[in-house]
């Protein structure tokens, strides 16, 4: 199954290793699910898990970023013209929508009404997980 997970998401995982944001993580990491992305969203990875208030180290991020890589899929998505309350979360949209991939997010307010856009919760319970 292709997904695009939001930064938030992956924060979340890191974070604390229970609750549903680890187990989306965890799904990923098995290879059961597959992310999609495109350059913007790995520089946003990269950019938020690396600010010291975090405190997630350079070799879990470096670990966590090499298996998105290489077991993702990397896209160049067509940009789409709705307004978005948050300008920044639009290239998980796009990118969400070029590979027919469920987005998977904490803040689904900030995205149009879209039955492919979840939350860890609802998305793990489409997996019956």
């Amino acid at each position: 199954m292709l997904v695009v997970i939001d930064t938030n998401v992956l924060v979340s995982a890191l974070w604390s290793k229970d609750g549903n944001p680890r187990k989306v993580l965890d799904l990923l990491l098995n290879g059961k699910i597959k992310p999609c992305f495109d350059s913007r969203i790995l520089i946003e990875y990269r950019v938020v898990m690396s600010r010291p208030r975090f405190n997630f180290s350079a070799a879990e991020i470096y670990s966590l970023m090499s298996r998105i890589e290489e077991t993702g899929i990397s896209v160049v998505p067509a940009p789409v013209g709705a307004p978005f309350i948050d300008e920044n979360d639009k290239k998980f949209f796009e990118t969400a929508k070029q590979c027919s991939a469920t987005l998977i997010t904490g803040n689904i307010k900030h995205y149009p009404d879209d039955v492919n856009i979840m939350n860890p919760s609802d998305f793990l319970k489409t997996l019956q997980y």
